[in-house]
């Protein structure tokens, strides 16, 4: 039950926390560039749990309940204190929004789809969502860490949009299914 890949898995969900308590630090110029090192590491194992657990024949239920559990909890807690200190702003909230939006109505319907035993595996176009998420956030958090890679917030930014289309993309699918077992 608790193998390497699950571990890996369950160190993403508790280093939450602790990448929020850098990110909200405000007076602490080494905190973003903290956070960037500790949120690529998570991302690291966010790769390398999957790929252990598929290699090694560990994939476990619990594995498969986690994973997607500790991607949108990084991804909700980074997207909600970057629009907390403003890294996020303006117009580019509404993209913020969409994922978290989606991430939510998301996990309602496979929830509804689970009960009437109606899987729903995860798409290619999913797997790049999380991986244009996660880069997006990535790169606000280095740009706001180093102010000479100002340009690096920009291309977070602007992948954050692109993410946000893969997210309303993927979102539709998952609700085209739901609506045909829907009365």
């Amino acid at each position: 039950m608790l193998s390497l890949p699950n571990l890996l898995t369950l160190s993403r969900i508790v280093a939450v926390p602790l990448l929020v308590w850098f990110l909200w630090w405000p007076d602490w110029e080494a905190g973003y560039g903290i956070a960037f090192v500790l949120y690529c590491l998570m991302g690291i194992t966010d790769y390398f749990d999957g790929y252990l657990a598929r290699s090694s024949g560990a994939v476990s239920r619990l594995g498969i309940f986690l994973d997607p559990i500790a991607d949108k909890i990084m991804v909700a807690a980074v997207i909600l204190i970057l629009v907390g200190t403003r890294d996020i702003a303006g117009i580019h909230v509404i993209a913020a929004l969409v994922i978290l939006l989606r991430e939510i109505a998301v996990s309602g319907l496979r929830e509804f789809l689970a009960q009437v035993q109606v899987s729903v595996p995860v798409s290619q176009l999913a797997k790049w969502k999380t991986t244009l998420q996660l880069v997006s956030l990535g790169g606000i958090i280095l740009g706001g860490s180093v102010p000479e890679m100002v340009w690096v917030h920009t291309v977070g930014i602007v992948a954050l949009w692109g993410a946000a289309v893969l997210t309303l993309l993927t979102g539709w699918d998952y609700l085209r299914v739901g609506l045909k077992h829907m009365d």
